[in-house]
């Protein structure tokens, strides 16, 4: 009997340790949408995040995605935006992928005052998820669209909401999120404009994004270096995948976002985002760029956001293909 119980144990046990390595061999697929093909290229910031139970999350439509026609993004559960910049909500958007330079993409789709990530989640009807006062903005848009406010959802720092797989959790970020008169429109928006002014919106956001197969994954949002990079971020969520912003002036520099990385987060692995210049050419890095100085400076592997080029990382943060 009490050999039949051990070698029941232990059968148990290995069935335990084989499905906690089929979880963790699932893979959540990160895919770039740049403005040009297997680049990554001045205004990039958009990322499209799938998780293994086929859950997809774009994380800020900025100006690179080609709006709701756009080819690249199939279906969207819900939309992530880190503060309410033009180059992160959309002020407007690439005439098609590969339209213009590099380092001046063809934008001639003006969408104020909808916003293109309005303007996605309204075609897709998909959730737009962020925190701060932010919710209220995108219920506005959503409603006066014909949509449905309540796919405008909060989760404020400290909280969690859960969408399919995928847990979304706020951070703080440090970084300024007035919302511009070009997007709130009318008489209000003309005074705003006039005297130099944005509208309040809360402060901005990064995001925690935690998936089934146990990937934790930090998006920085614009943002200086904080103390929740180490304890919240780092501690507290032990993200093992970081795309961090690094576009110096308006975030954190190259040597800064270096810094949150090794000393702070110290993650597995790194995606740079927001660089702000052109990054790559051939899909390799320009000598000298931030993106070069940013990657020279890691202790940790970085991948390169070439943007319609699906990177897969591994329950614990190693990129297993497309890396």
């Amino acid at each position: 009997m009490l050999s039949r119980s051990i070698g029941f144990a232990v059968a148990l046990v290995g069935t335990l340790a084989f499905s906690t390595e089929a979880v963790e061999a699932q893979t959540v697929s990160v895919t770039p949408l740049g403005s040009h093909e297997g680049e990554f290229c001045r205004f990039d910031r958009a990322m499209m995040f799938e998780d293994p139970d086929g859950t997809r999350i774009l994380y800020d439509a900025g100006r690179t995605v080609a709006g709701v026609d756009d080819p690249r993004l199939g279906k969207v559960d819900a939309l992530l935006v880190s503060h309410m910049h033009g180059d992160h909500v959309g002020d407007r958007h690439i005439d098609a992928v590969n339209a213009g330079e590099c380092g001046a993409p063809a934008m001639t789709k003006v969408v104020v005052p909808n916003t293109n990530s309005v303007n996605i989640a309204l075609g897709k009807s998909a959730l737009i998820v962020t925190g701060s006062e932010m919710p209220r903005f995108f219920a506005s848009k959503l409603k006066a669209l014909g949509g449905d406010p309540k796919k405008s959802q909060l989760v404020r720092f400290g909280a969690s909401r859960k969408v399919g797989g995928v847990v979304i959790t706020t951070v703080p970020a440090v970084h300024s999120n007035g919302v511009a008169g070009a997007f709130i429109g009318g008489e209000l928006g003309k005074l705003l404009n006039a005297s130099g002014l944005t509208a309040y919106a809360g402060p901005p956001t990064g995001y925690v994004l935690t998936f089934s197969n146990g990937l934790v994954a930090y998006l920085s949002g614009d943002t200086g270096v904080t103390s929740e990079q180490r304890t919240v971020v780092g501690e507290q969520y032990g993200a093992e995948l970081v795309v961090m912003n690094i576009g110096d002036t308006y975030t954190t520099g190259p040597t800064e976002a270096a810094f949150v990385v090794n000393e702070l987060i110290k993650p597995a692995s790194v995606i740079p985002s927001h660089a702000n210049e052109v990054g790559t050419r051939g899909g390799k890095v320009v000598a000298g760029s931030k993106t070069d100085i940013f990657i020279k400076a890691l202790k940790v592997p970085a991948h390169l956001p070439l943007s319609g080029k699906a990177m897969a990382f591994d329950g614990s943060g190693k990129c297993t293909s497309g890396c």
